[in-house]
């Protein structure tokens, strides 16, 4: 029998096989966004900043971006029942404002094209199944080429990950076994812990040595669930790091921790069942879900720019750490504390490169240092300008951050990175985006290299 026979014979059993969702989870509704709109206000004086604050309050709006200035956008994700109302009271204040996003909805939908949308999320599983079952049958046809070429089916018999489109946990996971397994002599792969809902806890530690004693970095992206973007560019350092030769340098005197994604059930829920949401996933013995794990680390937790309301988008958890995600980082992070010198948190939006301290508007006494070495590597960027700042000075005080409690634990260089872009598209950066904005950030390392390599550890 040909191989292309049996592989047509194979694939028509399978799909006999797989004709209907059959996996757990499948029954919870999709949060759909169709009609909203996000509306960037410009606020030009105090008076009409505090107006945005009220109209806020009054209709519950979500705030995706603010700042301290005068100057600055706020950015408000607006339901499609109080669009015209909120009109009338922002043309009546005469409070200039832009619709950025005219439907939510269809921006999710062209968000990520390379791959099937949410409303076919079964169809997007039984395909890479499908190609990975059939990767495996042709495996067992020893000198055919046929259905063998990558240009068909990606990476079938190693990875699936691209920086072309978003990929959900698993294709991230799988490339960071993938890269174990291929490059062990580098790369380990260390499960720290569980999230709620039972998920691994991923670091990837990437060294040319195995003594632990160089200084190093740690880089960690998707906190927030929705911020797409940081998992990306954070997988991107890692492929940077691992698999292409001429970096090799930046490994020779610094050790790297890197977490693509610190919140995994948030994330996998982003592509599952509600693409905006945030937080964690932990039951909180109320209808709402989750906490903020950038208001749960240990340090000034419970303060300024948090919520004790469980409902809240800035919920900061029942106590400090009381997030399993939150807890194993602390943990990890807290027994190499003396060899990490350099602590980068990826989020999203704004392009700002912020400075502790988040809690309140206060300075370490170190700031002057931690902005030279900031302006330096934001110095790098050449598509996208970046704003280096203290982080409640520019932005709004947010107590329990990670990078306050990094700092407060003795890593000097502590930062929050704010991905592009600055706000025509928010949350819901197209993936034609992801190469851009990871190739536009991976030359600013080479200034953190080159300030930890000498440190003793």
């Amino acid at each position: 029998m040909s191989l292309l026979l049996a592989a047509i014979i194979f694939s028509c059993v399978f799909v006999a096989s797989h004709t209907a969702p059959q996996e757990q989870g499948w029954t919870e509704d999709v949060v759909s966004y169709s009609g909203f709109q996000l509306w960037s206000a410009k606020p030009r004086k105090q008076e009409e900043r505090e107006f945005l604050l009220k109209i806020r309050q009054d209709y519950e709006l979500e705030v995706w971006k603010e700042s301290r200035s005068d100057n600055s956008p706020v950015d408000l994700l607006v339901s499609p029942d109080f669009q015209t109302e909120l009109k009338l009271r922002l043309a009546d204040a005469e409070i200039p404002y832009d619709i950025t996003i005219s439907d939510m909805q269809i921006a999710i939908n062209n968000e990520n094209p390379n791959v099937t949308d949410s409303g076919d999320e079964f169809e997007n599983r039984f395909t890479g199944r499908f190609k990975r079952y059939l990767a495996a049958f042709i495996s067992f046809f020893p000198g055919e080429d046929v259905f063998t070429n990558n240009q068909q089916f990606p990476n079938a018999f190693g990875h699936k990950m691209d920086w072309d489109s978003y990929h959900r946990l698993d294709d991230i996971y799988g490339y960071l076994n993938y890269l174990a397994d291929t490059y062990p002599r580098i790369v380990q792969l260390v499960s720290i812990g569980s999230s709620s809902e039972g998920r691994p806890l991923y670091v990837v530690r990437i060294s040319s040595s195995s003594s632990g004693t160089k200084p190093a970095i740690w880089i960690d992206g998707g906190i927030h669930a929705r911020e797409w973007i940081s998992p990306a560019v954070a997988t991107y350092i890692i492929r940077q790091l691992v698999e292409e030769p001429k970096n090799e340098r930046l490994l020779l005197n610094v050790d790297w921790y890197i977490m693509p994604v610190m919140n995994p059930d948030g994330y996998e829920y982003t592509h599952t069942s509600n693409r905006l949401w945030r937080k964690t996933r932990s039951a909180t013995g109320a209808r709402c879900r989750g906490a903020d794990p950038n208001r749960n680390f240990g340090y000034q937790w419970g303060g300024k720019g948090t919520s004790r309301d469980l409902c809240s988008e800035i919920y900061h958890g029942a106590n400090a750490f009381s997030e399993p995600e939150t807890r194993a980082v602390s943990n990890f992070i807290s027994g190499k504390a003396n060899q990490i010198q350099v602590y980068l948190t990826l989020h999203s939006y704004g392009q700002y490169f912020l400075i502790p301290w988040g809690y309140d508007v206060r300075f370490p006494t170190d700031y002057n240092d931690m902005k030279d070495l900031a302006n330096k590597a934001a110095s790098k960027f050449r598509r996208y300008k970046y704003t280096v700042g203290n982080s409640a000075d520019l932005l709004y005080p947010a107590a329990g951050g990670s990078d306050d409690w990094a700092k407060s634990i003795g890593i000097k260089y502590s930062y929050t990175v704010e991905l592009a872009d600055t706000g025509n598209h928010g949350f819901v950066l197209p993936a034609s985006f992801i190469r851009p904005v990871c190739e536009d950030f991976f030359p600013a390392l080479e200034v953190f290299v080159e300030k930890v390599a000498t440190i003793k550890v």
